[in-house]
């Protein structure tokens, strides 16, 4: 079993974070530091032992010089791509990240500087919010100088960082009112030459689509003029919430028109699911069209709650081209195990195909076991 990721700011880490700032800092109380940081750390998950950490750096490193303090944390960074030997890195910065957007907001300048370098061993994406909350104006003033920066961890932090609904993040709930000010950002990095930073302008879009789906889709359209394969991968990761829902503007920037589809099949092939095994289900489609069309074919789940009623969750299957009144036979198997994210009930549950966000059929099986 993987070990939560909260037991890496364990005891030895504290220690060697302590050895490495009192390196660059003699004055640095090690030992003050790892017993604050320590008290009651078993306790703590994985947020509150970074902001446990981060208070104990406000407590030990100068108080009345925030310029001096974030100094100390950054020369006791790794050389990039370094290991802990030779000083803190990776998810190590989480911490200096927290200290900087809860004791750093009066210090702007300092601050941004500070995630410029932190974002290369593990990105301020959680912290450089508060900034962009705080002081919109400036922050996207100097995120639009980022976006062309030499370093590509700097340039995702503009895309991340801006992300309104970013997981495991406080929101912006600015940018879910109104995404046009990240709009131009997330359009000069649409065609960066990392995947790292395309995905990340993906991720922002399908966010923003969450609360303007006709602003995606018409993003989509336009974007998709001229597009290369790298930029089309994107426009597609970026509509995939709103492909699950089949909202047809973006369907149709896609070129997926409404389906001249029959589903002449669907059979169940094990009407009754042990708890932990398979659902296996076939389909036949068969065109009605003169012409070949494009076809995305998703299914959803129908899972029971513990009120008796259903909740759908859509699942990607085929993205084809079905040939001039051509015929299509497929099956599915969807094992249905235990998960962390859902709690499963015995009872009737029901499969469903959609083509191009178009229902087409459903039907129902038993799930048993649990």
């Amino acid at each position: 079993m993987t070990e939560p990721f909260k037991n890496k700011y364990n005891a030895e880490v504290i220690a060697i974070m302590g050895d490495h700032l009192k390196r660059v800092w003699p004055e640095f109380d090690t030992i003050g530091f790892g017993n604050m940081c320590r008290d009651g750390l078993e306790a703590l998950e994985l947020k509150e032992r970074i902001a446990r950490i981060s208070e104990a750096l406000n407590e030990f490193l100068p108080q009345d010089d925030f310029d001096f303090a974030v100094s100390v944390m950054q020369e006791s960074l790794a050389p990039y791509g370094a290991d802990w030997e030779q000083g803190v890195t990776g998810w190590g910065t989480l911490p200096f990240n927290h200290y900087a957007s809860t004791y750093g907001l009066k210090h702007f300048d300092t601050s941004m500087a500070f995630f410029r370098e932190t974002t290369s061993h593990f990105s301020a994406e959680f912290d450089i919010r508060f900034f962009l909350l705080h002081y919109p104006k400036c922050t996207l003033e100097l995120l639009h100088k980022w976006v062309n920066d030499p370093n590509y961890h700097v340039r995702r932090l503009v895309s991340e960082g801006t992300r309104p609904r970013l997981p495991w993040a406080m929101k912006l709930q600015p940018f879910i009112d109104d995404p046009s000010p990240i709009l131009p950002l997330l359009e000069t990095l649409r065609d960066d030459q990392e995947g790292y930073v395309r995905r990340s302008v993906a991720n922002n879009l399908n966010d923003i689509a969450k609360d303007h789906p006709d602003l995606v889709a018409s993003i989509a359209k336009e974007w998709l003029k001229g597009a290369d394969k790298n930029r089309e991968s994107l426009v597609k990761h970026a509509c995939r919430t709103l492909i699950k829902k089949g909202h047809k503007p973006t369907l149709e920037a896609l070129g997926y028109a409404d389906p001249e589809v029959v589903l002449e099949v669907l059979s169940i092939k094990t009407p009754k699911v042990e708890f932990g095994g398979a659902l296996v289900f076939e389909v036949t489609l068969h065109s009605k069209s003169g012409k070949p069309q494009n076809l995305i074919i998703d299914y959803a789940i129908h899972h029971r709650k513990a009120n008796g009623s259903a909740l759908p969750k859509v699942f990607k299957w085929k993205n084809m081209a079905l040939k001039a009144n051509d015929v299509l036979s497929a099956a599915k198997k969807h094992v249905i195990k235990p998960i962390t994210t859902r709690t499963y009930y015995n009872g009737t549950h029901s499969v469903e195909i959609f083509v191009n966000g178009v229902s087409l059929g459903k039907q129902d099986f038993e799930l048993h076991g649990i």
